[in-house]
């Protein structure tokens, strides 16, 4: 069992930093919640080292602390750290494995150096650590009968909230990191320069870029929507929820214009708590997640190729 202080540091960090994952993970039943808090917070200390304005490591020493945090959570060398030392545990006792955590610190070990990618490929394999190895814990902790046929949807679904993540923030990892996740090949293809994503000029093409990202994820959505049933029962309505929270984003970024330069967008509390009685609501009268998902979510209005949606070759470049 993980102690009451580590469990109340890692539920603290949670709660602070990721406020929209927060907000579906208090629905999940207690067993799989409190390891919840424990990863979340494993995954924001490990983040954190890249990421914080704050701290002035050198690119060794952050590649150094980033190795010591993998070799702790992975219980080969003590630490004083409550939240590793929880995470540790929860991995002793559920099916987390070594591999899926390295692939995961790997992940953080490449936004050390790298901060542009060429092309989707090269974005999605480290999707793959930094998400996709999230939905593997996650399922994992879940103690799924099916967790064969649910890891790869867990995976998608992992995929689709960071792709959402990196549209949303497009301002904040321009102007606070300096990085750009969107592809070169997508942005360019539509007569965007890397020089007019850093100094947030918004043009006919940037919007173009967004909303053919906006539908490579939302296809990520439905497949990983598509695994929830294969979760315990206890959980689905918590992950599901958490794909309608995500995916709502599309909704604030589509009604912006595409303009994620100018603000990040944020849902509010109200609207959250709007979705959760939505959600529910539709929950207590369908058992199907994608059914429920469909009919809730904003992105399924818009399917692939649907009115709205402009070709790369249709699309005229600046």
């Amino acid at each position: 069992m993980v102690r009451n202080d580590s469990l109340e540091q890692s539920k603290a960090i949670h709660r602070r930093t990721g406020k929209t994952f927060y907000y579906a993970t208090r629905l999940l039943p207690e067993r799989v919640r409190h390891k919840t808090y424990v990863l979340y917070a494993f995954f924001r200390i490990a983040d954190e080292v890249v990421d914080d304005e704050d701290n002035d490591y050198t690119p060794a020493e952050q590649a150094a602390e980033l190795r010591r945090i993998r070799e702790a959570a992975l219980g080969r060398r003590e630490t004083d750290d409550p939240v590793l030392k929880a995470f540790d545990e929860v991995r002793r006792e559920t099916d987390i494995t070594e591999e899926d955590v390295e692939l995961f610190v790997d992940a953080m070990v490449t936004d050390i150096d790298k901060d542009r990618y060429e092309t989707y490929d090269e974005l999605e394999a480290y999707m793959r650590g930094s998400a996709s190895a999230v939905g593997y814990m996650m399922t994992a902790i879940m103690d799924t009968d099916e967790s064969e046929v649910a890891r790869p949807h867990a995976g998608a679904l992992g995929e689709a909230f960071q792709l959402t993540n990196f549209l949303r923030d497009v301002r904040e990892d321009a102007v606070e990191l300096g990085r750009i996740y969107l592809p070169a090949e997508t942005y360019e293809q539509y007569g965007v320069t890397e020089s007019q994503i850093l100094n947030l000029e918004l043009s006919d093409g940037f919007r173009s870029a967004m909303r053919h990202e906006l539908h490579r994820a939302e296809g990520l959505y439905r497949e990983g929507v598509a695994g929830i049933k294969y979760l315990p029962e206890d959980c689905q309505f918590a992950v599901l929820l958490a794909a309608v929270l995500y995916a709502d984003h599309h909704r604030l970024i589509r009604e912006r214009d595409f303009d994620v330069l100018s603000a990040t967008p944020q849902l509010s509390t109200a609207r959250k708590a709007w979705l959760v009685a939505k959600t529910r609501w539709h929950w207590i009268w369908n058992k199907d997640p994608e059914a429920v998902f469909e009919r809730v979510s904003t992105i399924g209005e818009r399917p692939a190729h649907s009115p709205g949606f402009e070709p790369p070759e249709s699309v005229p470049t600046q």
